[in-house]
């Protein structure tokens, strides 16, 4: 593995661990989540994938979820890796209203982000949409509709990832189909 890919790995495992993150249904490692985002990105982009943008879909995370600043990023990384992570960072707070509000907000920010950003965004989509409607159904019913609406801002993104993406929710909302029958 690249020194900058090793490294953007271990600085997100200690910053996730820094606040005890683990993923939500399983317990499991947080870091995992990331490796999985940059695996589907280096297997399934019909794209050529930089490290720096390995890099960035290791840390995807770690500005919203963790004390780690895009400065911090920047001074680590470099500028492109800070640049993508902060495309891929929600912009909204709790504080701007309510969830559709802030999805909004959220959206229209990714909207405008370069493609090797909105290439990660839907690895990070697929990798998600599992887990959430395997482990909460409830919740995935409204996931699934936004990120419907966040496929429809990544049109112009990978168009591998894109169908990978649009297969996975179509696969995740025929489970929940199934499921409540």
């Amino acid at each position: 593995m690249n020194n900058l890919v090793e490294h953007a790995r271990l600085f997100a495992d200690r910053a996730h661990r820094a606040v005890n993150q683990t993923r939500k249904y399983t317990g499991e490692p947080y870091i995992n989540h990331p490796t999985a985002v940059m695996r589907l990105l280096e297997t399934h982009s019909s794209e050529v994938v930089t490290d720096s943008q390995r890099a960035a879909a290791l840390l995807h995370d770690t500005v919203e979820d963790t004390e780690v600043t895009i400065a911090e990023i920047e001074q680590h990384f470099g500028a492109e890796v800070a640049e993508l992570v902060g495309w891929l960072t929600d912009v909204s707070k709790p504080g701007d209203g309510n969830r559709r509000t802030r999805k909004a907000l959220d959206l229209a920010h990714t909207a405008l982000a370069p493609r090797a950003a909105k290439n990660i965004k839907l690895c990070d989509l697929v990798h998600n949409a599992t887990d959430i409607t395997d482990h909460d159904p409830g919740f995935a019913r409204v996931w699934l509709r936004e990120k419907e609406s966040l496929l429809e801002v990544l049109s112009d993104a990978d168009p591998s990832l894109l169908e990978l993406a649009r297969r996975t929710l179509n696969d995740c909302k025929l489970k929940l189909k199934e499921a409540a029958r």
